[in-house]
């Protein structure tokens, strides 16, 4: 039997936990998604994991709690899954668990994941391998986007030109023969679901139908791509540190826009910024690639095809990866890697010093 690894990915939207079992072989086809399962969040525990991204009182206790519970939902996931494809627990090498971002502040050179890794272990029976980002900060990269190293080792063999994963924050990956490059671009669903969240109480736009509605304010988007984080050259990388619903209302002072309106122009930002970065690169991606949950939201992805026409953009479900679950799969991959003692990122997409091996493991 081949070798098989267990992916978990909570990302910034804070919708719930993916889980992905996968193989993966030197040879086509690389990776095998085997089975998938995603956990949504209870309420309680997505509002404690959104409340410890901002400093607060009491906060290292908060964050215990909460990484105690993140662990144990993923392990009944893990343990629900396995059931599911009628595999035991020891026969899955590893567990690359991502945890979850609570702060990322490359600048500093720290990046803070939790997750109760040991308790990961302790209920699934499998070892675990986490704290992916830290090792690639100590050699002087981002630590992250670590996704365009798996897009790289998945696609090598293909005619494609970028991958986009568009979930909370959107990132890219350039493709061009030997030459990869990858970086942030900025926000991807995270101000649209904060948005609708404070104004309608849903959870996300479903389809951006509520952004349709809505017509873009071209003041307050020209405003918007002002940002100095726009303009950065990369290596880079954000997240809620930098654009978080302060930094919107920042932008909205002063301002009484229709609240659907805002919407429209949050979503054209989105846009505006995949394609500026997607632009920013030469020689132009010629095909792209979309994956996350932002390929779920139809408004968003018209407005994509419309920016980016002549080129066409597609699901990376086109090239046989759903995009639901490409990056748990490839913290898959990322614990396949360290357990076979292979590089994990790529300098020249986080600025690494050069190739390191990622991962911390806690055996079961």
């Amino acid at each position: 039997m081949a070798h098989l690894y267990v992916g978990i990915m909570s990302g910034t939207s804070l919708d719930g936990i993916d889980i992905a079992l996968a193989s993966f072989s030197p040879s086509a086809p690389r990776a095998t998604l085997l089975g998938a399962r995603c956990m949504p969040f209870p309420p309680a525990l997505r509002n404690d994991l959104l409340a410890l991204c901002q400093p607060g009182a009491d906060e290292i206790r908060r964050a215990g709690i909460a990484g105690q519970q993140w662990a144990e939902l993923a392990a009944r996931g893990v343990n629900e899954l396995l059931q599911q494809q009628n595999i035991r627990s020891d026969q899955v090498s590893a567990i690359g668990s991502h945890g979850q971002t609570i702060r990322h502040h490359p600048e500093s050179g720290f990046s803070v994941q939790i997750g109760a890794p040991a308790l990961l272990a302790e209920l699934s029976g499998i070892d675990v391998i986490c704290d992916f980002r830290n090792r690639d900060l100590a050699a002087g990269g981002e630590g992250a986007p670590l996704v365009p190293a798996f897009h790289a080792w998945l696609l090598a063999a293909q005619q494609i030109r970028a991958v986009v994963n568009i979930g909370g924050f959107a990132n890219l990956t350039l493709l061009d023969g030997a030459h990869i490059s990858g970086f942030d671009s900025g926000p991807g669903n995270v101000l649209l679901d904060h948005w609708i969240h404070q104004h309608t109480g849903q959870l996300f736009d479903a389809d951006g139908a509520w952004a349709r509605r809505g017509k873009v304010i071209p003041e307050l988007l020209t405003a918007m791509l002002t940002d100095p984080y726009f303009a950065r050259s990369a290596p880079k990388s954000t997240g809620r540190e930098y654009f978080h619903p302060a930094w919107l209302a920042q932008q909205l002072r002063d301002r009484h826009d229709a609240p659907v309106d805002v919407q429209a122009t949050l979503l054209e930002l989105t846009a505006r910024t995949i394609v500026d970065a997607l632009d920013s690169c030469q020689p132009p991606a010629q095909e792209i690639y979309i994956c996350g949950g932002g390929v779920r939201n139809g408004a968003l992805m018209e407005r994509l095809q419309q920016l980016l026409a002549p080129r066409p953009v597609h699901s990376t479900a086109t090239l046989g990866v759903d995009p639901d679950w490409m990056e748990a799969i490839a913290f898959a991959w990322l614990a396949w890697r360290c357990q076979t003692r292979q590089s994990g990122n790529l300098p020249a997409v986080t600025g690494a010093c050069g190739e390191r091996i990622l991962g911390a493991i806690y055996p079961a």
